[in-house]
């Protein structure tokens, strides 16, 4: 490469940019109908989200592009042909895909062809304006500077914040209030089994941690935050997996036998400790789901062809695989009108764990 001529460089690069777009556009089409169909379930993934990260290696941010981008394809296709001609770049979708309907679509399409991050972010602001933000001084945190004598002892090189003076406005003629958005939470790791937790929390929330911290005097008497979050994990953790998974130190013993969908709270205990809280879904090549969120309690002989709630028929799903369990025994198109039925009548189905 080092030896062809100037010319030859940059229409091979051409070349293979352009080939880029056409393959991130069928790459689009590609995830649009595997998370259609849910393929993701069948390589025991729960969503398609997690499968671009665990089987395809995607970054996060990537596997968010691409799937925000192929759903909104898939309502809207002639994206499809704007990424593979390379007129629209992913970026450029996101920021459309909030604005798209069926009337503009093919008009902020046009408009946005070949236009940087920037030069789209102007053209939304001018198509659909919003209200401006209101000017706020807001006190962060202890000033460096606090009086003008002061100002000498400054680090060299500090610049002021605004050019001139700035004015406090007053917060009862601001037409239009609008909520500072709240940092997110971040979780660092620092080190092997250390991490650093940043978050901003309410003054409700202080005040908790604080009378936390003062109950615990006795047990943590530094006080250490760390230990006070540990403990208030612990207490968090057991009261929802009593609510949840029926989890107890005094089990009581069984009364009576259970009927129909109701699964006693001692096959809830021994099926969540023997499945170890995750998904029992194992896809044909044996990879088990990792998910351990959303669990439900899945009947693997159903109730409606008389299984029973017994610790032998009864293991842990994620949402996901125990509609996909359902649709696979019952039909998709039945599980699809009992759902629809499910959503007019304020029902959930399948039941979640604890309901």
């Amino acid at each position: 490469m080092d030896r062809l001529a100037d010319h030859v460089v940059l229409r091979a690069l051409a070349s293979v940019v352009a080939q880029g777009c056409a393959n991130t556009a069928e790459t689009l089409a590609c995830i649009a109908v595997a998370d259609e169909r849910k393929l993701h379930l069948q390589a025991a993934y729960s969503c398609m989200y997690k499968y671009c990260l665990g089987e395809l290696h995607m970054s996060e941010d990537a596997a968010f592009k691409r799937i925000q981008a192929a759903h909104a394809a898939r309502q809207f296709p002639v994206l499809f042909d704007a990424v593979e001609s390379g007129r629209l770049h992913l970026s450029a979708v996101g920021l459309l895909v909030p604005h798209l309907t069926r009337q503009n679509a093919a008009g902020l399409i046009a408009a946005s062809t070949h236009k940087t991050k920037a030069q789209i972010e102007t053209l939304l602001a001018e198509r659909f304006p919003r209200p401006d933000l209101p000017t706020l001084v807001m006190a962060i945190g202890p000033a460096s500077v606090t009086r003008q004598e002061d100002q000498g002892h400054a680090c060299e090189g500090t610049a002021p914040l605004a050019p001139g003076q700035v004015d406090v406005i007053d917060v009862q003629r601001v037409p239009v209030p609008v909520p500072p958005i709240a940092p997110r939470a971040k979780v660092t790791p620092l080190s092997p089994q250390r991490f650093a937790l940043q978050v901003t929390i309410r003054q409700e929330t202080h005040d908790k941690l604080r009378r936390a911290k003062e109950l615990l005097a006795h047990a943590v008497p530094s006080g250490d935050v760390a230990e006070v979050l540990d403990r208030a994990l612990d207490a968090l953790i057991e009261k929802l997996e009593r609510r949840r998974c029926a989890a107890t130190d005094r089990p009581r013993p069984r009364r009576s036998a259970a009927k129909g969908r109701r699964i006693p709270a001692e096959v809830k205990r021994e099926v969540t400790r023997r499945d170890g809280g995750r998904c029992t879904f194992v896809s044909g090549n044996g990879r088990r789901c990792e998910e351990r969120g959303h669990m439900e309690y899945d009947h693997v002989q159903p109730v409606a062809r008389g299984g029973r709630s017994t610790v032998a028929n009864i293991r842990l799903r994620c949402s996901g695989h125990n509609q996909h369990e359902a649709d696979r025994v019952f039909g998709k198109g039945f599980m699809d009108e009992k759902r629809h039925e499910a959503r007019a009548g304020s029902r959930s189905v399948p039941l979640p764990i604890g309901t």
